[in-house]
């Protein structure tokens, strides 16, 4: 046996050593798609717990919402008005940001038509 032929001998026994036994296709596939499953039902669960709060969220601000148009409707104008110039005083930077999302939503409402 030439040395190259001893090489070559020694090359395949270590191949051979190195090699991973190969697992079926469709095992892998199997175990891919149940791994892909129990994410997707993860996710559908963070999903629909986020969408519940929202809606606790959104419930909570509308009955805040009502109870304050409420108060609204039962007070005279020009006692709304004298509330308005109040808050502007004690608070002009927030009033500002308001009327500047007020203009906004009124822009945008007006120049869809």
């Amino acid at each position: 046996m030439s040395e190259f032929e001893a090489e070559v001998k020694k090359a395949e026994k270590e191949l051979e050593q190195s090699l991973v036994p190969v697992v079926p296709e469709e095992r892998l596939d199997d175990e891919f798609l149940g791994d892909l499953k129990m994410q997707a039902q993860e996710y559908g669960q963070k999903f629909q717990e986020a969408a519940d709060k929202a809606k606790v969220f959104a419930e909570e601000k509308m009955a805040w919402a009502g109870d304050k148009f409420k108060e609204i409707q039962n007070k005279d104008p020009k006692e709304i008005i004298e509330d308005a110039k109040e808050y502007a005083r004690q608070k002009p930077g927030q009033t500002i940001l308001i009327s500047a999302a007020i203009g906004l939503v009124i822009g945008f409402l007006l120049r869809r038509k």
